[in-house]
């Protein structure tokens, strides 16, 4: 085993021990993570909320039982795969063992260590844009067609698991064409690329023509309800945030497509970010959208500084390159990571808002950032949920029935009755209802935002209506959430259920 792969080794190592540890013992799954997870119970070609590659994953998952460690080993080996994908990048580069270090050193210490903790596709989505760009650097080097057909399953991967590599390509496609590159337009192997690719990904486009395209109406959503309160010179200033520790390290990758020749063949990478950056800002995006781009850009900076400081006295610079993004993260990793009890976040509110963390989706400051809050009070509701399953004689014919798709899927994950799942008109749940069942009992979970609190619309429906509990953890951000016993169906509660998803899909 040579050196390189011994200290190679050791940073996949290090990254898994990392995100094992980015995690405060108070904190639960994410909101987010739920949902992905009870997509396993449910396979198909396509999702309300995701394409489909996220449900295989959590199959696998559910397979090897479920538990918290299978459930963050995914994302950590999406992040050592993004490490080693972006040491191939320097390698094909020409650069040598500094540039090495340095571009792993800051792949491992960047907001990756935040994505990373997640079960999203995120994780999975920007090792598939390092990876993309990968064969696009090989294919320039080589000129060899298998590239391109690398590169067309890539995106149709990255296409499966997240729609947002399709901005990327809408970035790259006027970059080639601004380039010496187009010439790849008039080769045969890129057209039946394509379409080998689009064969690929048609599964999750039948599945979204026979379900209305709800990809369309969940972007319209998220469009009205979060991105309306995005700044776009906050899309900008998350830019540097993400990457503050290797700030310098992009800021040479793009001056390395102009005045280093061996890599103005690459400039190609230059103008793809411009663009994908410009479609982001104008769009309103999430910050984070675009942290795919980074990786790479990283590896081109690491080779570039090597050769700056390959001379002279220069040389006594690299510790401190390799040294500076560590301690940056050194510095904002209690910001960054959730490995702060909520109380300690409290009382360094002032440091959390400096840096605009506590701004939630609804343009608000709050107590603890959103990601954080999303994280707490799962088990409690779980376990008032089970509490009232225990006090039903019929337990079979009971249902419970969510206001958002977190609650749902936290009941799901630690919930132990087995008697029925949780569902929600939230998200893909709304598919899911077992209507052919008969349901006399309903659990109903509301949120703090619900105003009908002696629950009048439901009064007539049961023989009685009794409030079970409420979530009592004030930094969650299910602070507040109701959960209702209802018994004795009155009328048939399947047929209004059935109304109320038929009016919701039409809406």
């Amino acid at each position: 085993m040579t050196r390189k792969t011994i200290i190679l080794c050791f940073f996949i190592l290090l990254k898994f021990i990392l995100q094992y540890f980015a995690i405060a013992p108070e904190y639960e799954l994410h909101r987010d993570e739920y949902l992905h997870l009870d997509l396993a119970k449910h396979l198909a070609w396509g999702y309300m909320s995701v394409p489909p590659a996220t449900a295989w994953i959590s199959y696998l998952i559910l397979h090897l039982g479920n538990s918290m460690f299978w459930v963050k080993f995914f994302p950590a080996l999406f992040g050592a795969l993004t490490i080693f994908v972006v040491w191939k990048i320097i390698e094909e580069l020409n650069g040598g063992l500094f540039a090495l270090i340095l571009g792993a050193v800051c792949v491992t210490f960047s907001i990756l260590l935040r994505i990373n903790t997640l079960y999203q596709p995120n994780s999975l989505e920007f090792l598939l844009w390092t990876v993309l760009f990968y064969t696009i650097i090989k294919y320039i080097n080589s000129e060899n067609n298998k590239w391109i057909w690398f590169t067309s399953l890539t995106f149709a991967i990255g296409f499966l698991n997240k729609y947002n590599i399709s901005f990327l390509i809408l970035g790259l496609l006027p970059a080639v064409l601004l380039t010496s590159h187009r010439k790849i337009f008039l080769n045969k192997q890129f057209y039946l690329s394509i379409l080998v690719s689009v064969i690929l990904i048609t599964p999750n486009l039948v599945w979204q023509y026979r379900n209305n395209f709800p990809v369309v109406h969940h972007m319209e959503t998220l469009v009205k309800t979060q991105l309306v309160n995005i700044d776009r010179f906050d899309f900008l200033k998350s830019q540097i945030l993400f990457f503050t520790g290797s700030i310098l390290i992009i800021l040479l990758a793009f001056i390395s497509f102009f005045a280093y020749k061996p890599f103005k063949k690459y400039v190609v990478f230059f103008w793809s970010f411009l663009f994908t950056v410009t479609i982001y800002f104008c769009l309103k995006a999430k910050g984070y959208y675009a942290i795919g781009l980074y990786p790479a850009l990283l590896a081109f900076g690491s080779v570039y500084l090597e050769k700056l400081l390959q001379n002279g006295w220069l040389r006594y610079l690299k510790p401190i390159a390799i040294v500076s993004p560590i301690l940056v993260m050194l510095s904002m990793y209690q910001i960054v990571l959730p490995v702060l009890s909520p109380q300690q976040i409290r009382q360094k509110s002032e440091l959390f808002k400096q840096y605009g963390l506590l701004r939630w989706e609804d343009g608000k400051d709050h107590a603890l950032p959103q990601d954080f809050a999303d994280m707490l009070g799962w088990r409690e509701l779980a376990n008032i949920v089970d509490n009232a399953f225990d006090s039903i004689a019929d337990k079979e014919s009971t249902i419970i029935q969510c206001d958002n798709y977190g609650q749902a899927g936290a009941i799901n994950y630690y919930s132990k009755q087995k008697y029925t799942e949780a569902y929600t008109m939230n998200a893909d749940y709304i598919n899911w209802y077992p209507l052919n069942k008969t349901i006399n009992n309903v659990i109903l979970v509301t949120e703090s935002t619900d105003t009908d609190v002696n629950r009048e619309e439901e009064k007539p429906l049961f023989k009685s209506v009794s409030l079970v509990g409420e979530i009592k953890n004030i930094d969650a951000r299910e602070y507040g959430t109701r959960i209702y016993l209802l018994k004795g169906a009155k009328l048939s509660i399947n047929k209004r259920l059935q109304e109320e998803i038929t009016e919701c899909k039409n809406y």
